[in-house]
């Protein structure tokens, strides 16, 4: 008797014979299923599924050497290659790693699922929410310890092999509350008085105030400016000519991922904005770009500059830095560049 799991495994082999480059998660779209629920009716093919063990699992990917993590949201894919270092998951709403080439935020409560994933000489680890939606995937690379992964998967193996996933809706974000029932006076003030970019989350909390509304709100337009959506482009070809080193945050719900360094080859690919280096890749959908900001933050290194860039629900998409490290003020380089944008 066939399941919906045999049901969806033939319509996505169909799909696979009619569009043989289409990629899974594209794939997911098409049939109206999550990213995570796809993969599962693979479970035993290729597909193993782990114990949901993350704070035991995570910090052991450093055995396996140089590897490609990758993290996306729907607008843009960020990928960095390096070693897991610095694994730190004391606290238990944000896990850590901190190194010149991996350098994660993790958020563990919104993780659900763990599989090992082999597709001909392709070897990963790829880990999901509670929504079947892809939150992180780590990619072997030539570099890699083989021997360190195939250890790993059967350390982390669940005892249930069973194809398929129960997922489960994450509520919507609740609407912004109107701009007559925020206390603007109070929240400009907070803004002024920020000594921390990490505080601008709390500040947000306190004064119930959505992301892009708090930048219309802004005090004044030297803390927060729209700009045109092109200007992303334009940042990182000019970051690729000035050699200058950026920070590239991308994230979704459960993770983002973040490159420090420079940006060397940038170059389109239909809609699609690429960065293109040996060890930082960046595809950004240029197409899905709603709006575009210049935020700055008081600190008690002076000001820090970003340029953010929203989708039409009003997320992140990507931010960007200039290089920078608490103590240390930021590249004035960076600030020309953003200056330019502005003008």
């Amino acid at each position: 008797m066939s399941t919906a799991i045999d049901t969806l495994k033939e319509k996505w082999n169909a799909l696979k014979a009619e569009q043989p480059h289409l990629r899974i998660r594209n794939a997911a779209d098409a049939l109206g299923v999550s990213e995570g629920e796809l993969l599962a009716t693979n479970v035993g093919e290729g597909v193993t599924v782990l114990k949901p063990e993350f704070s035991a699992i995570l910090p052991e990917v450093e055995s396996l050497g140089k590897v490609m993590a990758l993290t996306r949201n729907d607008e843009c894919v960020h990928e960095r290659k390096g070693v897991y270092l610095n694994a730190d998951f004391s606290n238990p709403h944000a896990q850590l790693f901190v190194g010149e080439d991996i350098d994660l935020r993790i958020f563990g409560s919104h993780w659900k699922f763990a599989f090992a994933v082999v597709e001909g000489d392709k070897k990963s680890l790829q880990f999901f929410g509670k929504d079947g939606l892809a939150i992180h995937k780590i990619y072997l690379t030539k570099d890699s310890n083989e021997a360190a992964f195939d250890a790993l998967v059967e350390k982390y193996k669940s005892d249930d092999q069973t194809q398929g996933i129960e997922t489960e809706a994450v509520a919507p974000k609740p609407a912004d509350k109107p701009d007559s029932e925020i206390d603007v006076d109070g929240f400009r003030t907070a803004w002024k008085e920020l000594k921390d970019t990490h505080d601008f989350f709390m500040m947000l909390r306190k004064f119930g105030v959505g992301r892009v509304q708090a930048l219309r709100l802004a005090p004044d337009t030297t803390f927060a400016k729209k700009i045109d959506n092109e200007k992303v482009v334009t940042l990182l070809e000019q970051a690729s000519a000035r050699d200058l080193p950026i920070m590239v945050f991308v994230g979704n719900r459960g993770n983002i991922q973040i490159h420090t360094g420079n940006v060397k080859k940038v170059m389109w690919h239909g809609s699609w904005i690429n960065v293109m280096d040996p060890n930082f890749n960046l595809h950004l959908d240029t197409s899905k770009i709603a709006e575009t900001w210049v935020v700055r933050k008081p600190t008690a290194d002076g000001i820090v500059t970003a340029v953010e860039v929203f989708d039409k629900n009003s997320e992140i998409i990507v931010q960007f830095f200039g290089k920078r490290k608490p103590g240390i003020p930021e590249l004035e380089e960076w600030r020309t560049l953003v200056a330019e944008l502005e003008a």
